[in-house]
């Protein structure tokens, strides 16, 4: 029973910090990306989204490691170890793939 109520107080504090921890733009994207008509425009834009790539595989590298903690202390969490491995492993997916995304988006931008 105590390792069920821990296990669901440490999903809670996960999903509590995943939908905290967004980026914030610093610019209106919307409006940015319609007033976009000069080359330092496209350029600022570009640069925002490979600042937003370099935050998304920070994150990504961070669960790398916590990924590599649960596969070498697996015996620590017991049966939740693999859900937690497969929890890292997806959210390491979605990072990396939102981090190559960005950074084709600031090539487009490059490229106009």
């Amino acid at each position: 029973m105590k390792t069920k109520l821990l296990i669901a107080l440490l999903l809670a504090i996960g999903l509590a910090t995943a939908c905290t921890e967004r980026v914030s733009h610093p610019m209106d994207m919307s409006q940015a990306l319609e007033n976009a008509a000069s080359n330092a425009d496209h350029e600022a834009l570009a640069k925002h989204y490979e600042d937003a790539a370099r935050e998304i595989q920070l994150k990504a590298d961070e669960h790398k490691k916590l990924l590599s903690h649960y596969e070498a202390k697996g015996y620590v969490y017991g049966k939740q170890a693999l859900d937690l491995q497969t929890h890292c492993r997806g959210l390491i997916n979605a990072y990396e793939k939102a981090a190559e995304e960005n950074l084709e988006m600031a090539k487009l931008h490059r490229q106009m």
